[in-house]
């Protein structure tokens, strides 16, 4: 996936502010943060969208599931946070790669 930007940090060809990465995932800072912390949380693995998971991708949901409580414990957010996965340009999703947003630092307004 050449032209994928979040493949393109994940092979260190573009830079980000990576605060953790394992052998599954990275996360990065996003540039347009929506919150005092917004980080996105990124599968190694190409998947374009929430639509294409497969059963063989439930190691790696549970992981980044898992994942999400630490990097928000780590950055303070000791009173809450949000996660979003938007799906399909009718979703909102702007990178066609899967991946989870993570939002907290202040009082977020409610979704209706």
């Amino acid at each position: 996936m050449t032209e994928c930007i979040f493949c393109k940090i994940v092979a260190g060809e573009l830079p980000a502010d990576v605060i953790h990465q394992d052998e599954k995932t990275i996360v990065f800072k996003d540039i347009h943060p929506k919150a005092p912390v917004h980080l996105l949380v990124v599968p190694r693995e190409h998947i374009p969208s929430l639509r294409e998971l497969t059963p063989q991708h439930d190691d790696l949901i549970a992981h980044m599931m898992r994942l999400l409580p630490r990097l928000a414990e780590a950055q303070g957010l000791d009173d809450g946070f949000r996660t979003v996965i938007n799906t399909g340009r009718g979703g909102g999703q702007e990178v066609f790669h899967l991946h989870i947003h993570l939002l907290g630092g202040s009082r977020l307004p409610g979704m209706a």
